[in-house]
């Protein structure tokens, strides 16, 4: 563990990683030899990769975050009040921008809290908890860096009473069926009885809305799914040349999500050196990058429920574009 600051309480730990160096990149060799070609979307999220999610997080077309937001601020009070003070345990925390909502609100109540904010980018984490201490006055922060599924496995003791567990931005919709079932069942056998988990969302709408949502005017969205080739050259010695590869999002209606592709532009062979990996692509082959998956609320309800976890209380924006669901473990 790395003691950024011990009299402010603010720790930094680096988690284990629960793979050998053998297993390192054999995702990414089973989704480039498959048929069709698939890369996991945890390599979006090298330095660069985080910023540009910042932006497509202000992006006019891309309506999740600030619909989510619009629904902390009518909602976070009533959230602190209904839990009381408890650990937050956040869940892809990011720059915990929308976050802060929350912790406002848990601040308010006046007593000394404590927030773990969870991210696979150490420096953004750095970062934001840094600027958190300053902010708020009874917060201790214990950062952890690292997977998901390394933070749920290595995630300490509560320090306090209760814990809520936060998992906002519908990043739900990148998990697949089974990947969501197996999450909330880690999520289960964390949380002890009476404590809370906090779901943000997205919900079905227009496929006008949600192809654009992913196809900005502007490129941020290409330019972040693109960097995930330069991400994957820079840990695996790869030579992905990204101006051989183009950026589109489309709405599948049967499995109701958004599919991020990148298409091969012409022929060309790809070398990893790290994973001795050739890969040859055709032109116009895709390669799926991501599913954001939009939910039902009802159906989430009930499939929360399938995993003991209660709905307590839910909240939606004017339009239903968004959901956010407290639930609470029984």
């Amino acid at each position: 563990m790395l003691i950024i600051n011990q009299e402010k309480k603010i720790n930094i730990k680096y988690l284990k990683s629960l793979s050998t160096n053998l297993d390192e990149g054999v995702d990414v060799i089973q989704g480039l030899t498959s048929i069709p070609k698939s890369l996991p979307s945890k390599y979006f999220y090298d330095r660069l990769g985080s910023e540009l999610f910042e932006k497509i997080c202000d992006l006019p077309e891309y309506y999740p975050t600030r619909t989510e937001t619009s629904i902390l601020m009518t909602a976070s009070q009533e959230i602190a009040e209904i839990t009381g003070i408890c650990e937050l345990v956040e869940l892809g925390s990011g720059s915990s921008t929308k976050t802060r909502l929350l912790l406002s609100a848990y601040d308010s109540l006046g007593k000394s809290w404590q927030y773990v904010p969870i991210d696979v980018s150490s420096e953004i984490l750095k970062n934001s908890a840094l600027q958190l201490h300053e902010e708020y006055d009874n917060l201790s922060i214990l950062g952890l860096a690292g997977t998901y599924e390394q933070a749920l496995l290595q995630l300490p003791i509560s320090s306090l009473p209760q814990r809520m567990i936060i998992f906002l931005g519908s990043t739900l919709g990148n998990f697949t069926y089974e990947q969501s079932d197996e999450l909330f069942n880690e999520v289960r056998d964390i949380l002890q009885v009476g404590d809370y988990f906090l779901l943000g969302i997205d919900l079905q709408k227009s496929v006008n809305i949600l192809e654009n949502a992913y196809n900005d005017s502007r490129g941020i969205t290409a330019a972040f799914n693109l960097n995930m080739l330069s991400h994957l050259n820079a840990c695996f010695d790869g030579n992905f040349d990204i101006n051989l590869f183009k950026h589109q999002a489309i709405y599948n209606q049967e499995n109701q999500q958004i599919e991020m592709y990148l298409y091969a532009q012409k022929n060309h062979e790809v070398r990893l050196d790290k994973l001795d990996l050739n890969i040859n692509f055709q032109e116009n082959e895709p390669v799926l990058t991501e599913i954001s998956r939009k939910f039902n609320l009802n159906q989430m309800q009930e499939f929360l429920n399938n995993h003991q976890l209660k709905t307590i209380k839910y909240w939606t924006d004017k339009d239903n574009y968004f959901g956010l669901i407290l639930t609470q473990l029984i």
